[in-house]
């Protein structure tokens, strides 16, 4: 079974390698002059920021065509380069700083519209934004694994991308959670890394004394904290201050309490779910001291997770307070704090609708066989699939020449693949 994203959403994003696009590209216009240098503090001379390149062609503000903003995850520093026009509302009424516009040279360059820990950050720690860039790359890339075999598939076409996260759906909630929860494990794994100076490694003096799982024949043994622990808290922190700060501003809005709850859910999906790991020390391999220190889970561990709350995620409505979301339905238990949330029933997804953000499951690759969310029967809704044949070429009889060459001959390969009618 061969397993790819969409055709309309890859083929789309075939075209990124290629940087044409059928639009007309608009002519380069001659910049103004460079601005004469000026004293800046420190003593130092700074020129003054000039447009961007991209800017005077008319391109978006990382780097890509419009026509090819949906790929910019594959091209630039951001996922999902909406520009502020079309970039979904949020609960404060502009696209611009939302949680889910995660282009931060594009959000740093407008902090005239920015307020609070957003505009903090953009200013005094912009490797933070860097990192935050990287963690939602990471958490869209995981959303797309997750949901390869479903109707939607985490599509980065900008414009059915950007209806389907102006819609409370559970679909929505999973974005706002992987991307949350990517920012976290972004920051924390550079903080050990030690790729920013702001953090390191986890400070173990003042913790108790955990449980560490024991192994084999490691009874008894004696063992202390070290190592280079995972500083889990700083990457939550930094997650919370940046992707929140949009929503605290409506905290009485219905949207705004979904959204900053399965923000905190995707945090708490790395948070809550550390692992103590352990290195023997002794003579002759023998474990007569363990070192032992925390660390995150797998990214893949937080998306599995992140996916089953996701198939049992509670339908909320708003409290008569305006404070409180309840869940709808009788004798439902209230949603805990790792429960995914949403309000709006999602569509089916089946045919494509702009309006409501779906691509269709036309042309989709299917597995015949599956009785799941892959097989052909849900995933083509019903209308049926067709066998078809591809000829692939891939590389074979790979041979290793001394020194240092690996010279491969080219390999014509059929596969048959269900698509969706």
């Amino acid at each position: 079974m061969l397993s790819q994203p969409c055709p309309s959403s890859s083929s789309f994003c075939g075209a990124a390698s290629s940087p044409r696009s059928s639009r007309p590209e608009v002519p380069a216009q001659p910049g103004p002059p460079p601005a004469p240098l000026r004293r800046a503090g420190g003593g130092r001379q700074r020129a003054a920021p000039q447009p961007s390149r991209g800017a005077r062609r008319g391109l978006g503000s990382s780097g890509c065509p419009p026509a090819l903003a949906g790929c910019c995850p594959a091209l630039g520093p951001s996922w999902g380069s909406f520009s502020s026009s079309s970039a979904p509302p949020t609960s404060s009424g502009s696209g611009v700083g939302s949680p889910l516009v995660m282009d931060p040279n594009s959000i740093c360059r407008k902090t005239k519209r920015l307020a609070g820990k957003q505009a903090e950050l953009c200013q005094l720690e912009p490797e933070i934004v860097q990192e935050v860039a990287k963690g939602t790359k990471l958490g869209v890339r995981e959303c797309q694994y997750q949901f390869r075999f479903r109707r939607w598939n985490c599509t980065s076409h900008s414009k059915y991308f950007g209806k389907i996260l102006q819609q409370d759906i559970r679909e929505t909630a999973f974005v706002y959670a992987i991307t949350a929860a990517g920012v976290s494990h972004a920051i924390t794994q550079a903080c050990s890394m030690g790729e920013l100076l702001q953090c390191g490694c986890e400070l173990t003096r003042s913790r108790a004394p955990p449980s560490p799982t024991a192994g084999p024949g490691t009874e008894g043994t004696a063992w202390e904290w070290g190592g280079c622990g995972d500083d889990v808290q700083f990457g939550y922190e930094k997650s919370q201050q940046f992707m929140d700060a949009k929503s605290k501003k409506g905290k009485n809005d219905i949207r705004a309490l979904i959204d900053l709850h399965n923000n905190e859910a995707g945090r708490l999906a790395v948070r809550s779910y550390m692992r103590t790991e352990c290195k023997c020390h002794g003579l002759s391999g023998s474990c007569t001291l363990r070192t032992c220190w925390r660390k995150m889970p797998h990214f893949r561990e937080v998306g599995d997770r992140l996916l089953e709350r996701f198939n049992g995620a509670f339908k909320v409505m708003g409290g008569n307070d305006g404070k409180t979301l309840i869940p709808v339905g009788d004798n439902i238990k209230p949603p805990d704090k790792q429960d995914l949330i949403y309000s709006a029933d999602s569509p089916d997804f089946c045919s494509a609708n702009r309006k409501t953000g779906s691509l269709g499951t036309r042309g989709r690759v299917c597995n015949s066989t599956a009785m799941d969310t892959s097989g052909c029967d849900l995933l083509c809704c019903g209308r049926g699939h067709r066998d078809e044949t591809v000829v692939l070429e891939e590389n074979c009889l790979c041979r290793f020449h001394w020194c240092c060459v690996v010279q491969c001959r080219k390999c014509s390969v059929r596969q048959e693949l269900s698509l969706c009618i």
